[in-house]
């Protein structure tokens, strides 16, 4: 089970220059947020891993590609400094490590279900659910700065808090996901494009 959550880890915030967003501004981000995520059939971006783990003095550097295509498409391909990739699909998760293949049905877990809905939205931005997460609003320069707290104990069990920077756009920058620990997995995206088109044959397992 340690194995399986930590795929789901893979998803810093800045923090100097923040202040706390006015709710004017929080009323722009979102519909900006919510806008982009319906508008984006697609999502093909390079990342940058930065996996901290406490009693490392570096953090675990990697990184890879990332193919998003509507409604629930996601995966995760790492190419150095090792080949590996994780494709969610159909509520099943299909991993590839270097070749060694196998797969988890996420339907018969209902945690593991609400994680890979998290992980899916997560990578639109589109969050903001008070009913299921305790919201802070920052403002980092231009870019706004949201963490998202877990209200289901559950859940908040192997998710204290997911931190999500958006540009000015709206557009998604980077992801950083806290354990209770504290230990925390960073991802920021390059070369993001939106709506290019993806074969299905890219989530083939």
């Amino acid at each position: 089970m340690h194995n399986i959550l930590g795929v789901f880890f893979l998803l810093v915030s800045l923090s100097y220059g923040q202040t706390k967003m006015q709710q004017q501004e929080i009323v722009i981000l979102k519909a900006k947020v919510k806008e982009q995520a319906k508008q984006t059939q697609t999502i093909a971006s390079d990342f940058i891993q930065y996996k901290h783990l406490d009693f490392l003095t570096d953090d675990i550097v990697t990184s890879g590609k990332l193919a998003f295509k509507a409604p629930d498409l996601v995966k995760w391909e790492y190419v150095k400094p090792f080949e590996y990739s994780v494709i969610f699909k159909n509520e099943n998760l299909y991993i590839n490590d270097e070749g060694k293949k196998s797969d988890v049905n996420l339907s018969s877990s209902k945690l593991f279900k609400k994680l890979n809905h998290l992980i899916i939205n997560s990578v639109k931005g589109d969050m903001f659910n008070d009913n299921e997460f305790n919201i802070i609003y920052y403002k980092t320069g231009e870019n706004s700065d949201v963490h998202f707290s877990p209200k289901n104990e559950k859940i908040a069990k192997y998710i204290k808090q997911f931190q999500i920077l958006f540009n000015k756009k709206g557009e998604v920058q980077q992801i950083k996901m806290v354990e209770p620990s504290n230990d925390y997995t960073k991802i920021v995206f390059e070369n993001r494009v939106l709506n290019k088109k993806i074969s299905d044959a890219v989530f083939a397992h």
